[in-house]
């Protein structure tokens, strides 16, 4: 089944949202064609961010940093259900721009899924800073992408409007304001991270077009990752 999902590799609910509906398909022998989309969550943001997620966030939305890193505790408990390790206290956000360039490269190869995967573990586990350059290269070679290619993507505006295409439709035409954001069968659409019950009626009814029972689910916004109000 064909899967479009818009995301940001420095979002957190988007790797959760990936590997639920993985583990979802896989158990039930459901093939997946993932194609993956890019949303900046911030387009203006700096290569690295001279300081912590916690200690930016904080400052940002005027919480203690007590409270942001309670936060943060929640969202890589989340995470360890779906064998994702969650490191937050290293993970450092930064502008993922480039990093969407490299994964439309890599999906043009048929390697979306794999680049996606890569970014982040990156990112999420590894804690190391996406939006530079070389880190970038390393992770592109990872997943055996050829590097003179890589370099010309770098080095000019190749797959730039790819990028923009992808965030014009976003806006424009889906409204997505958050994501993770998911198109099934150009059918069903579902936004955030769902429990896997969801995930699995999606995919179940996406041929049929009958509405399933959704809820608010997490989601990114404006750099921001929180859980929603119980």
């Amino acid at each position: 089944m064909r899967v479009d999902i818009w995301s940001d590799v420095v979002c957190p609910f988007c790797y959760i949202g990936k590997k639920r509906l993985e583990h979802v398909a896989q158990a039930a022998g459901i093939d997946l064609d993932i194609h993956w989309h890019s949303f900046e969550l911030d387009p203006q943001a700096p290569a690295r961010h001279p300081t912590s997620n916690t200690e930016r966030l904080a400052k940002k939305y005027a919480r203690s940093v007590e409270q942001t890193e309670e936060m943060q505790r929640n969202i890589a408990s989340m995470a360890a259900e779906e064998g994702i390790d969650f490191q937050w206290q290293k993970a450092n956000s930064g502008n993922s721009f480039n990093a969407h360039r490299i994964i439309h490269l890599a999906q043009s190869k048929g390697l979306g899924n794999e680049a996606e995967e890569a970014f982040f573990q990156a990112y999420m586990t590894e804690g190391l800073a996406i939006g530079e350059r070389e880190v970038v290269e390393e992770i592109a070679s990872r997943i055996g992408l050829d590097h003179a290619e890589v370099e010309f993507v770098l080095n000019s505006d190749e797959l730039a409007d790819f990028v923009r295409h992808d965030e014009k439709i976003a806006h424009e035409q889906l409204n997505i304001s958050g994501v993770p954001f998911f198109i099934f069968d150009q059918k069903l659409a579902l936004s955030g991270a769902q429990p896997r019950e969801v995930f699995l009626q999606a995919l179940q009814q996406a041929a049929t077009q009958h509405p399933i029972e959704s809820e608010a689910a997490a989601t990114c916004q404006d750099d921001h990752c929180e859980l929603p109000d119980k």
